[in-house]
Formats: C-alpha cells, sequence, structure tokens
C-alpha cells in the first residue's frame, strides 16, 4: 500500500496549491483527482475559462469604439463562436498542462479517480476503468469544491436550461438569455453574450445585482450594463422555468405581486453554488457535514477528525479560488509546525465585466449596521488624464475610513483594471494603513491607480485635488 505524509482530494486552486506547498515542506504528497485534467472548476469551467471569453468578446466590443480612435475598419466583422470557444478550451488544457509540469516540478503524485474515505487514515481512489486503490495519510486535506446551485422547481437539462458549466461552450449565439441570478457568474457570462449580439434579461431576488458587494458598486454597474443594454428585472422571485421545443419561458413575481413572463431560446440558471461532497464518505473518518452541506472545520481549517482538514469551496466563507489558495498554504504550514493566519476581511473580491468591479473591506452598509464612525472619500474616472485617453470614463474609487483613526476600512472601485488595482488596496489595509498614508504615496502618473490616491486625499479632509 502506497503511504503518504499528505493526501489532497480534489485539484482545484486550493488543492493543488497545497499539495504544492506542503511538498515544499518536505512532506511526502499525493493528490486525488476524478478528472481526467487538473487544475478544478476554477480552471476547466469557471474563473480560466470565463475569463478567456470576457477577453474574446471585449475585443469584439472595442471594435464599434476603434473609429473614435481614428481606427477605419473596412467590411463586415463577423464572430466567429466556434473559434473563440475553441481558443478557450486551448487556454484551459494550456493552464492544466502547467499544473501537471508543477505536480512533477514538486514530486507530487497524482492519482486520476474518485477519493472516498475507508477511515480516517485510510483513501480509497475508485478508477474509470474500474479499479481501485487504497492508500494510506497520515494527513488528508479535503478540496472538493463546489458545484452550481439551483432551485428546487427547474429541471435544468443542459441544453436550453443551463449552468455556467454549459454557457461556456454554447454552439451558438443566444437570441434571448434569460439570467436566474445577478450575482457575479451571472453577470460576467451575462456580459459575453451581450457584447456578441444576445439580448440578455437578468431576474434577481435581491432588490441589486452583485449584492454582497457595496450598494455603490451595484448602482453603477448596474447604470453601465443599462447603457450596453442589458435588462434587469430586480426584487422579483422566481416562479417557474419551463422549456417547450426551443423556447425557455420564466416566470417571477415581483414586490408588488405582480407576475411577469420572459421568454428566451436559453435561460442560465445561476443562483450560486453548493459544497462538493459527494462520493466523499465523510462520516467513514468521523469528518462532520454541517446542515449546509459544507465540511465542519475550527480556525486552523482543522475538522472533527484531527488529521483532516478542509479548504476551499468545500468549508465556511467566501467561495473564492484566491482564498482556497491561501487556505491551503495556510494548511500545510500549520502540519510544518508553523504559526501562519488568514485575515478574511482582506481577501479580495472582483467581478471581470467591463468596467471591472474590486473590493475589499467593509461595506458602508455593514460599518452603519456595526454602529462604526467612519468618513468616505471618493473619485471619479472620468476626471483622470488616463482614463480620458483610453477613454475608460465609467467607475470610481471609493475609500472608507474610521472617522477618528483614519485606518482604511473598506476600499470599493469599479472602472478599467480595477482587478488588479485592488492589490493595492489590500497590501494598504494589510499593513493598517490610513486614509493620509496613501494620499501620501507618489503615483505615476497618468494612471488609473491615480484614482485610487486622490480617493484617499477626498476621505482626508475632502482633499481630492482634480475633482
Amino acid at each position: 500500500m502506497n503511504s503518504f505524509d499528505v493526501v489532497v482530494i480534489g485539484s482545484g486552486p486550493g488543492g493543488y496549491v497545497s499539495a504544492i506547498r506542503c511538498a515544499q515542506l518536505g512532506f511526502k504528497t499525493a493528490i486525488i483527482e476524478k478528472y481526467s485534467t487538473l487544475g478544478g472548476t476554477c480552471l476547466n469551467v469557471g474563473c480560466i475559462p470565463s475569463k478567456a471569453l470576457l477577453a474574446s468578446s471585449h475585443h469584439y466590443a472595442e471594435i464599434a469604439h476603434f473609429a473614435d480612435h481614428g481606427i477605419e475598419v473596412s467590411g463586415e466583422v463577423k464572430v466567429n463562436l466556434e473559434k473563440m470557444i475553441a481558443r478557450k478550451k486551448a487556454v484551459v488544457d494550456q493552464t492544466s498542462g502547467g499544473i501537471n509540469y508543477l505536480m512533477d516540478k514538486n514530486k507530487i503524485t497524482v492519482f486520476e479517480g474518485l477519493g472516498s474515505f475507508v477511515d480516517a487514515t485510510h483513501v480509497a481512489v475508485a478508477k474509470a476503468d474500474g479499479t481501485s486503490e487504497t492508500i494510506e495519510a497520515k494527513h488528508t486535506i479535503i478540496a472538493t469544491g463546489s458545484k452550481p446551485s439551483s432551485l428546487p422547481f427547474i429541471k435544468i437539462d443542459k441544453e436550453r436550461i443551463i449552468t455556467s458549466t454549459e454557457a461556456l461552450s454554447l454552439t451558438e449565439v443566444p437570441k434571448h438569455l434569460v439570467i436566474i441570478g445577478g450575482g457575479v457568474i451571472g453577470i460576467e457570462l451575462g456580459q459575453v453574450y451581450l457584447r456578441l449580439g444576445a439580448q440578455v434579461s437578468v431576474v434577481e431576488f435581491m432588490d441589486r445585482i452583485i449584492p454582497g458587494m457595496d450598494a455603490s458598486l451595484s448602482k453603477e454597474l448596474t447604470k453601465v450594463l443599462k447603457k450596453q443594454g442589458m435588462k434587469f428585472y430586480t426584487s422579483h422571485k422566481v416562479q417557474s422555468v419551463e422549456r417547450a421545443g426551443d423556447v425557455v419561458t420564466v416566470k417571477a413575481e415581483n414586490a408588488k405581486g405582480e407576475v411577469i413572463t420572459l421568454e428566451g431560446d436559453y435561460s442560465l440558471v445561476s443562483v450560486g453554488r453548493r459544497p462538493y461532497t459527494d462520493g466523499l464518505n465523510a462520516e467513514a473518518a468521523g469528518v462532520k457535514i454541517t446542515e449546509r452541506g459544507q465540511v465542519e472545520v475550527n480556525d486552523h481549517l482543522q475538522t472533527s477528525a484531527s488529521n483532516i482538514y478542509a479548504i476551499g469551496d468545500v468549508v465556511r466563507g467566501a467561495m473564492l479560488a484566491h482564498k482556497a489558495e491561501e487556505e491551503g498554504t495556510m494548511v500545510a504550514e500549520i502540519l510544518a509546525g508553523q504559526k501562519p493566519h488568514i485575515d478574511y476581511n482582506l481577501i479580495p473580491g472582483v467581478v471581470y465585466t467591463w468596467p471591472e468591479v474590486a473590493a475589499v473591506g467593509q461595506t458602508e452598509e455593514q460599518l452603519k449596521a456595526a454602529g462604526v464612525a467612519y468618513k468616505s472619500g471618493s473619485f471619479p474616472f472620468k476626471a483622470l488624464g488616463r482614463a480620458r485617453a483610453s477613454a475608460d470614463l465609467d467607475g470610481f474609487v471609493k475609500i472608507l475610513a474610521d472617522a477618528k483613526t483614519d485606518e482604511v476600512l473598506g476600499i470599493h472601485m469599479i472602472g478599467a483594471r480595477t482587478a488588479d488595482l485592488i492589490a493595492e488596496a489590500v497590501v494598504a489595509m494589510e499593513y493598517k494603513a490610513s486614509a493620509e498614508d496613501i494620499s501620501r504615496m507618489s503615483h505615476a502618473h497618468p494612471t488609473f491607480a491615480e484614482a485610487v490616491k486622490e480617493a484617499a486625499l477626498a476621505a482626508t479632509d475632502n482633499r481630492a485635488i482634480h475633482v
């Protein structure tokens, strides 16, 4: 029987990063993946492929503005969805191959098959050919991730009533895509097909889209997407989703009790994700699963079985790839006797639409609910020289700081390249920066990053220069 110091079940960002860190720390490490490619949801049917399609569709949408830059394109410009999807697949394949390389480089043994517990120190690997192998694990890290959620009355047929997985590989641009759920995944994929020519309608139960983020970001993103042609039905509760041939009918009730009917050729069900523990046989190892389907862990990500840990989407907290990576690294270092930590308040969130949306720390709504006295400073992108030069005028940066100490409590931004700009905010908050600290840092001119400095100036006695 093969024996390992650490066995990781699941090869998504949390799993493979954890395995690499374990190997770096000298542990004999194995990773188990039930699919034929490594990388989990994020790499294969999530983060990476969706960003590839967002990039391709963004290039197509930009052509409409070429004339403003003095670029004349003659002839018909067409979308070749088949080639676009093929490029996406190539990006995924290349990235997956990179993970295979990293496994070899770090001498991590890879098992392909479904991993399930025999007991707390043994894991069975059920392989595609029907055979099974049992391996011994001194420690096990559960990194089995999540799957798309649905509503009880919706029958997802993966043809016309689809999840994000199928939306990444459509063979045609929808005429009318009805999206159920106005969260990050639905809005991102909605913009992909909106750019490619689809009519897109979003039905959201809450009173705004991206409801987990600061309300000001939701308001601005809604305004921009409406301008681009996306339609929104917020505060609407979906009652039914039915398919007849190539027509999908969605009925939803608004706050007044009125029922609306939307007909499309595709409906994307994007109402969140659920922890995935199917086939894990956690109870055989003494691992407790909560009522919400999550693996129960303590502050050190240790399960009810002392030698077994769990990370990423399968445990509490935000379902984000980078959160899973940090947790995977933390568990590896705990096993090595180190004392790592994660400040979950400083895990940034990003929406990869254009304009991009990014945030870290507390929202205004959270500060108000907690009774925290704060001050706010904002700066619009349209006042930036760099934004005018590239015609990316939508959006703003907002900084929230403690009213007494000036410590930054939250930074919220929407605009060009904010997915990258948010890293500056995370660094500042990690080192307990005040708004004045940021305002006194030199920012290159002209850059989008100047909006961060100006927002900090605005939060510091309303000292913004360029508004």
